[in-house]
């Protein structure tokens, strides 16, 4: 059963993480102290991470450590599914990012370029595709 402090560590992290926000907004941002108080959120997030993992895990025993190999290898596949569909979305996402305004610039150049503008765009779209396509294979084969 868990803990009254394992049932609020997940309210505590979030406003942990949500209260400088809140201060930057009351506040006002200032283009002089915008790097600081990225660094400082990112700093409060990895710190928050860290917490929540390390309490986490201690809690675990060595009878739950001896997790059925089929179990580690699904949790494992599952985890490879999703690093493959977000890291290909967020390369997509990169690529179409660079090559829509260039493809937009091109066509209100010269309107008889947006079949050339638009297959670049569609390549950076097609990465996207691919990961979704190898975590499908991957759910699958669990």
């Amino acid at each position: 059963m868990l803990t009254l402090f394992e049932m609020l560590l997940p309210l505590i992290s979030i406003i942990l993480i949500i209260l400088p926000l809140f201060f930057m907004y009351k506040k006002g941002v200032k283009t002089i102290n915008v790097k600081q108080k990225l660094i400082a959120q990112v700093s409060i997030f990895a710190g928050v991470f860290v917490l929540v993992s390390i309490t986490q895990f201690s809690g675990i025993k060595a009878a739950d450590t001896a997790i059925a190999s089929d179990g580690l290898a699904t949790g494992l596949g599952y985890l490879g599914a999703a690093l493959a569909t977000a890291l290909s979305a967020l390369g997509a996402g990169i690529a179409v990012g660079s090559a829509a305004p260039a493809a937009i610039g091109a066509i209100s150049e010269n309107p008889e370029n947006f079949g050339k503008a638009i297959i670049f765009v569609a390549l950076g779209e097609g990465i996207a595709i691919y990961g979704l396509l190898i975590s499908i294979l991957i759910i699958n084969r669990l």
